[in-house]
């Protein structure tokens, strides 16, 4: 694997967002919800959800596109903000 500075960049919103989520969590426990995605899910998991989703929207960019990383960054930022809103 290529360490560029976009592989960098997306480790580290990774780190900061598992690290957030773990802060957040232990001052406001959450209560599991139901929203678009069609299961019961907490705040843990669809960050979950969401980075899994990320990293295949980052893999298959890779694979299908001569594109800048930085789009994918983008479309994969909106994608755990849209399940972590929505999901």
């Amino acid at each position: 694997m290529a360490w560029t500075p976009v592989t960098a960049v997306f480790f580290i919103v990774m780190a900061t967002l598992v690290a957030g989520m773990t802060g957040w969590e232990a001052l406001s426990p959450c209560v599991p919800r139901r929203g678009l995605l069609p299961l019961v899910t907490t705040r843990g998991d669809r960050l979950f959800i969401g980075l899994l989703t990320t990293a295949f929207i980052q893999l298959a960019w890779l694979g299908l596109t001569n594109g800048s990383q930085w789009y994918a960054l983008g479309i994969g930022v909106i994608v755990i903000l849209a399940i972590g809103r929505f999901g």
